[in-house]
């Protein structure tokens, strides 16, 4: 069975959803699933899992995602994006190259971000960009990001229309909003700011290199090998021949790394498991002197399954 990731370069005006749906005709499978999604406004890289491979998105959602974008001051919208309809406008002629770039450094490291409003949060049940179609002003609660990297590559001037726009490159923590990055920026600028336009660059160890268009994975789907796209994911440990074997049945084997110090392997931070052959056998948690399986994917227990730690 096809299993494996597929690294998509995502059209603009597709919705991540919509690629799963194309993903799922192509592979021939509807258990295609993704790591994250991008607006539909935004173009570059989904990671897409197909088949037993969907078992590695969990790991993929939390990682670090890199973006190119540009922000227009000066005009503020309800999405805080360029699909929104504009709300307020004012001049931005006169905000200076230092302002910009304290700006952009108030709004670098660790942050409290409250998202876009018309965002795919819940709120009692239904997504927040719901509620603001349907007249309710919605107020979401700040959530904790990072942003590990704010640089402005170039700002440019619009006499006419009297904004300014900034070519960016954001690289920050899962959970980001760009948008909101955007409209922070033009508020604490006093001018208001929105997004025109979104790129993601890489998602992980995943990059807008090995992305191809649907286009391209129509003539051709390139499949990112399982125990590939784990080595590129995750701390890697290399199993003999009767680790594997215990390890495809569920069971335990000699902890890899000690608890608590650095490079251990945890449930949430799993290391992957690899046969003599470099087959991916499961994904690892060290605990005490042991480390017990997360996920089996050996054929010797079957279908990929989460795996019980012996006692």
């Amino acid at each position: 069975m096809l299993s494996g990731l597929v690294i998509v370069d995502k059209p603009q005006g597709w919705t991540s959803h919509d690629v799963v749906g194309r993903m799922r005709r192509l592979a021939g499978t509807r258990k295609v699933g993704h790591a994250g999604t991008l607006d539909p406004m935004a173009t570059g890289v989904l990671v897409l899992g197909i088949n037993k491979a969907t078992r590695l998105l969990t790991y993929i959602v939390g990682t670090s995602k890199t973006y190119t974008a540009t922000i227009r001051l000066g005009q503020s919208t309800v999405t805080d994006d360029a699909e929104g309809e504009v709300t307020y406008t004012t001049s931005a002629a006169g905000i200076t190259e230092q302002e910009i770039y304290d700006g952009v450094a108030a709004l670098t490291g660790e942050l409290q971000q409250v998202p876009s409003s018309v965002s795919a949060i819940k709120v009692n049940g239904e997504r927040a960009y719901a509620r603001v179609r349907s007249g309710e002003d919605v107020k979401l609660a700040a959530r904790p990001v990072t942003i590990h990297r704010f640089d402005v590559h170039a700002i440019r001037r619009d006499a006419a229309a009297s904004v300014v726009d900034l070519d960016v490159t954001v690289e920050c923590s899962s959970g980001t909003y760009i948008r909101a990055l955007a409209r922070d920026l033009g508020n604490a600028l006093g001018v208001g700011g929105h997004l025109t336009a979104l790129r993601r660059t890489q998602v992980g160890p995943y990059t807008l290199d090995q992305a191809r268009t649907l286009e391209q994975l129509a003539e051709e789907l390139n499949v990112l090998d399982m125990s590939l796209a784990a080595r590129a994911l995750m701390p890697n440990r290399e199993l003999t021949a009767e680790e594997t074997a215990e390890i495809s049945f569920g069971r335990r084997i000699t902890a890899g790394t000690a608890p608590g110090t650095p490079g251990a392997a945890t449930a949430e931070h799993p290391a992957a498991g690899f046969a003599p052959d470099g087959s991916l056998v499961a994904l690892l948690a060290d605990a005490g002197s042991y480390a017990k399986p997360v996920l089996v994917f050996a054929p010797g227990n079957g279908a990929a399954a989460t795996a019980a730690a012996e006692a």
